[in-house]
């Protein structure tokens, strides 16, 4: 059994770049534990935030029981504006939660993405993960997330993956999960629509010769 660490900004985030691959972890025994940085819903001008905040609360709840994952947290950084706050305020909470679980393979965001919570999110874990002796992180990957990975400036840290993960078997996991988060989804041709998000898996799949996958940026690797 490992333990598996997401470290997502906002809730759906985590469904979008690596449901598959969460399920695929369960599905095999080990632990995953999601760890989300913002409400995501904070920074919106809606008429009642308690409400709309309880409602994300509630898909993610449901998204973790569809993928089965051992437990969720959300913080209570601001929304979009987490480069307000030091960056060591956000390290320092992510390494008590490392400290706590003792995870062996972290997911995260790919530091290059648009979204700037996505931005500093990635610098946090990383920071966090600083090598050390005896260190429990082994693995640490980045994954995309549409309507923000593809829409950064063009030849600025782009996302280039090197590790594909066949969700063909979970590909249903992943559209049920996908659909916990509805209200966050758009209709075609929004680049952040269940049916683009099932698309991307379908594409990165056929670059490697299978049906379904998720794409990643292997971070680091430790191997005995």
């Amino acid at each position: 059994m490992k333990i598996v660490l997401v470290v997502a900004a906002h809730p759906d985030d985590e469904v979008l770049g690596c449901a598959g691959t969460i399920a695929k972890h369960v599905a095999s025994g080990d632990k995953v534990h999601v760890l989300f940085m913002t409400d995501g819903i904070s920074s919106r001008h809606v008429a009642n935030h308690k409400v709309v905040e309880r409602e994300r609360q509630n898909s993610a709840q449901k998204a973790a029981a569809i993928l089965g994952t051992t437990s969720i947290q959300i913080l209570n950084f601001p929304d979009n504006k987490m480069d307000s706050v030091p960056l060591l305020d956000i390290t320092q909470v992510i390494e008590e939660i490392i400290l706590k679980i003792q995870p062996e393979i972290i997911f995260t965001h790919h530091v290059g993405d648009l979204n700037v919570d996505h931005q500093i999110t990635s610098k946090a874990v990383m920071t966090a993960c600083r090598p050390q002796p005896n260190f429990c992180v082994k693995e640490i990957y980045s994954f995309e997330i549409l309507s923000s990975t593809e829409w950064q400036i063009s030849g600025y840290l782009p996302f280039t993956p090197n590790v594909f993960i066949d969700i063909s078997d979970y590909i249903n996991v992943k559209k049920m999960a996908l659909k916990a988060y509805e209200d966050e989804m758009h209709n075609p041709p929004h680049s952040r629509s269940i049916e683009n998000s099932l698309r991307l898996s379908s594409i990165r799949g056929n670059e490697v010769g299978i049906d379904f996958a998720e794409a990643f940026t292997l971070i680091r690797r430790i191997e005995k």
